[in-house]
């Protein structure tokens, strides 16, 4: 590996194996480090760099606890998992009395080596609860579609989707948002995540700047380091991103892209004011780079201060790429949404959709249609808005008994989440840790930072989707008394894991 050489110990604040950590760190989280890779033989490296074949070893140590890379014995440390390509697909694991993880939940537990029961409490998913699937409604929705269509239902549709679908999403948008789109501006999507993954697929090269809120959604950073982009956060304030950096960012990097979450943003919660948006949207004009709207929550606002206006609403020419997924209201299973894209754009937009799955499912595109005909959807969400808005209200109660040990809350207008800043000393991957020994889990806030850098360890994301409320209380109860215990310094340090997305 002639990079070995590059590695600079030369910062005097920061131990010498912590430096070799982590260079391994970004080149794995790059993928100039593919899984399976051999790193050099520790006194090989050692050698190399000058050091004690100590400080080497407990590089390696570091890197393994974080998941990173796993030892052979006598063989040597490798990248990736251990037996990764034969292990049973996690996203196939039902936890916890049937619920099913996201993709952060499972790599949060597979990193960290959490096994939780049929008993655990899980603020960490933002899926809801499967007892809150609107089943009867949908299996109607399902009969009536192969009574009606027949083989049809099954054969593929157009890559951009099936077209009543369409015209009915034309139609609910006008309705509910306000937001006018011709059905030939409609992609049909297999969830928000695709959606994330054709726009980089149609519109980044290797190379090319994104700039995305700092924190943000881990999925769509995955997605963008995989099309070879730059990524570049922007710090999140209370009303949006910070303007003046995200000024002074696409003056330098020249981006391709802005990716933004103005509704209950995730992980934060945080709402974009009006003036924001539209300094966001004078920006994009000026600069002629596209902003990816994705709404995954618009539609779970609890308190009147919360509603506004989509981006999309107010775009007056054309920048922005709008995003929304089914999955958190209706069932995350179905895969289901829809983007709505620029004329300039919407040709490469189709291509990378067909060269990604060719067409969504035909079943649940013409089962989606009718629910919307039927105007299902309606009645439905003010069953599920209901029970979130107990839920949420349950949380922001409990959490109050955090804040006598220093904790500080956001109060969020509506979404899925509580974004909490943990007391001065204590690491919310440590938390993580001692709160999942109790069969409680959370997530840590420094996984959804661009960096996910240790300086951003003081802030833990909690969902209340997919627990019950005298779940609530019980896992408030946990997490008070594992703060109070790492807080004084009882908890057991021994085990060290850093989940990462």
């Amino acid at each position: 590996m002639n990079e070995i050489v590059s590695i600079q110990l030369n910062d005097p604040q920061t131990p010498l194996y912590i430096q070799v950590f982590k260079y391994f760190e970004k080149m794995i989280l790059q993928g100039q480090l593919a899984p399976g890779y051999k790193l050099p033989p520790i006194r090989k490296l050692a050698g190399k760099l000058g050091v004690n074949n100590v400080t080497v070893v407990n590089a390696y140590k570091l890197l393994e606890q974080n998941g990173y890379v796993h030892s052979k014995k006598g063989s040597g440390t490798y990248v990736g998992v251990e037996n990764a390509a034969s292990d049973q697909n996690v996203m196939d694991i039902p936890v916890g009395g049937g619920q099913f993880f996201e993709e952060e939940d499972i790599q949060l537990m597979s990193r960290g080596h959490i096994t939780l029961s049929e008993h655990s409490i899980n603020f960490a998913s933002a899926a809801p609860t499967p007892d809150l699937f609107p089943i009867e409604d949908f299996k109607q929705v399902l009969i009536k579609v192969l009574d009606r269509d027949q083989g049809n239902a099954f054969g593929y549709d157009e890559s951009n989707g099936y077209r009543p679908l369409r015209e009915s999403i034309s139609q609910f948008m006008d309705n509910n948002y306000a937001i006018k789109a011709h059905k030939d501006d409609i992609q049909i999507i297999s969830g928000a995540q695709q959606g994330i993954d054709i726009i980089a697929k149609a519109l980044i090269n290797p190379g090319d700047f994104v700039l995305v809120e700092n924190p943000t959604y881990t999925g769509a950073i995955a997605v963008f380091r995989s099309r070879g982009a730059k990524i570049i956060g922007v710090p999140m304030e209370q009303d949006g991103m910070n303007m003046h950096l995200l000024e002074k960012y696409i003056e330098i990097y020249r981006p391709k892209l802005v990716y933004t979450m103005p509704y209950h943003q995730n992980p934060t919660t945080f709402c974009y004011s009006e003036q924001k948006k539209q300094h966001l949207l004078d920006l994009a004009y000026q600069n002629k780079l596209f902003v990816i709207e994705d709404d995954f929550s618009s539609d779970l606002n609890f308190e009147a201060h919360g509603v506004s206006q989509p981006l999309k609403v107010l775009d007056r020419q054309e920048r922005v790429l709008y995003i929304k997924s089914f999955s958190k209201v209706l069932m995350p299973g179905l895969r289901i949404g829809f983007l709505i894209a620029p004329a300039e754009v919407f040709k490469r937009i189709l291509q990378a959709k067909h060269t990604t799955d060719i067409s969504s499912s035909g079943l649940i595109q013409r089962a989606l249609d009718l629910y919307l005909k039927k105007q299902i959807w309606g009645k439905h969400l003010a069953y599920m808005k209901g029970i979130f808005q107990d839920r949420y209200r349950k949380i922001l109660q409990e959490t109050m008994k955090l804040e006598d040990i220093g904790v500080k809350r956001y109060r969020p207008a509506g979404g899925l989440n509580l974004w909490l800043t943990l007391p001065e000393g204590i690491s919310g991957t440590r938390l993580y840790q001692a709160c999942a020994k109790r069969d409680v889990l959370l997530i840590p806030g420094k996984i959804f930072y661009v960096d996910n850098d240790f300086a951003n360890d003081q802030k833990i994301r909690m969902s209340f989707a997919a627990v019950y409320p005298d779940q609530i209380e019980k896992g408030i109860e946990v997490v008070h008394y594992c703060m109070e215990q790492l807080k004084n310094k009882t908890e057991d340090r021994t085990t060290y894991y850093s989940p990462l997305i």
